[in-house]
């Protein structure tokens, strides 16, 4: 480690969950990093314990509790917050935000505009959907927007286990900024400039890694899984192209890379939900419990909703979305998986 920084400003992040923190550790490495917490009561015990869900702050980051602070002081902003609570987040930020600063979110979440879709009043469609960047864009003075991406679990990027990540915005001084803070011996950091692509690699593997998790619950082996994970990247790429994605991004680290190592960890949030699932727990208790939020859960909520509006199948989406909230035994849904009449193998190029 270096006895100074190598950037000249202070680099924000906001959100100081397990991935947020690994972030800012990472950052610490090239630059003074703010780490935002919302609760007073966080940033006063990060600052005191030097300590965060059994990571070890980088002796660089200063936690905060003032978000105004964060627009202020630093150009570049990593905002690393669940989807439900980016709305709110991006919102308190905006005021202090301008055009000149950089904004890379690492949520893999999707947020719907319209207030009545709970209630199903009418039908979602795709314009009712909205991704983390697309959200920034609309509530900020915000230009220059891009995503983080990747198999990039929390707790052995905190261990410093060699990983890598794609930086992908619609702007190359983005993709620059992010790789130049980023960038480690053993960090590796791709760009992409296909933002909406692999953005929503990070978003929809997630539901895969629900079923993933499911079938490591029910004491199924490597070929089950492997099924899995091969027709869920069919269905991701299906989704993904409704959604007005290439299937490139797909094919990469932040699509193929992504998905297997959440389908295959015990470290995945969303693996977890779905062994506990298996294991017979109801959804409402699991995320009751959870200490983070698992993306893919509203993710299939979304998506489920989404795809009855439109001439197409996700059957794994579908299956997962009725085991979570329409009593499906997790049983007879992996029946269902097995039987579905997959006529081709790769039937979208």
């Amino acid at each position: 480690m270096s006895s100074k920084p190598t950037y000249e400003l202070p680099v924000g992040v906001v959100g100081a969950g397990s991935f947020g923190t690994a972030v800012a550790n990472i950052l610490g490495r090239r630059a003074k990093v703010l780490l935002y917490a919302r609760k007073p009561e966080v940033a006063r015990r990060l600052a005191a314990t030097r300590e965060q869900m059994g990571q070890s702050l980088h002796p660089r980051v200063e936690p905060t509790n003032e978000l105004a602070r964060i627009g202020q002081e630093c150009e570049v902003i990593f905002p690393v917050v669940p989807s439900g609570s980016f709305l709110f987040m991006i919102r308190q930020l905006s005021p202090h935000l301008r055009p000149y600063h950089i904004l890379i979110h690492g949520t893999k979440g999707l947020l719907v505009s319209r207030e009545d879709w709970e209630g199903q009043t009418s039908k979602l469609l795709v314009e009712d959907v909205c991704t983390m960047s697309q959200l920034i864009r609309r509530e900020s003075l915000v230009v220059r927007v891009g995503c983080l991406a990747g198999p990039n679990l929390a707790p052995e990027l905190a261990e410093e286990q060699p990983a890598a990540t794609v930086v992908a915005s619609h702007f190359d001084e983005v993709i620059r900024e992010g790789q130049r803070l980023l960038r480690t011996d053993r960090f590796q950091v791709y760009g992409s400039r296909d933002l909406l692509g692999i953005e929503l690699c990070g978003v929809l593997k997630n539901i895969i890694a629900i079923g993933a998790g499911a079938l490591r619950g029910m004491g199924l082996g490597e070929n089950a899984r492997s099924l899995l994970v091969s027709r869920g990247l069919i269905e991701m790429i299906y989704l993904g192209r409704l959604m007005g994605a290439n299937v490139q991004p797909f094919l990469g680290l932040a699509g193929i890379g992504d998905l297997v190592a959440t389908c295959s960890s015990e470290q995945s949030r969303n693996f977890t939900v779905g062994k506990r699932l298996a294991a017979g727990e109801g959804i409402a208790s699991i995320l009751e419990e959870m200490d983070e939020v698992a993306e893919g859960v509203n993710t299939t909520r979304i998506m489920r909703e989404l795809v009855r509006n439109y001439p197409m199948r996700a059957p794994i989406t579908e299956t997962l979305y009725k085991v979570m909230w329409e009593g499906l035994p997790v049983e007879e849904g992996l029946r269902f998986l097995m039987k579905s009449p997959f006529n081709i193998d790769i039937d979208f190029m």
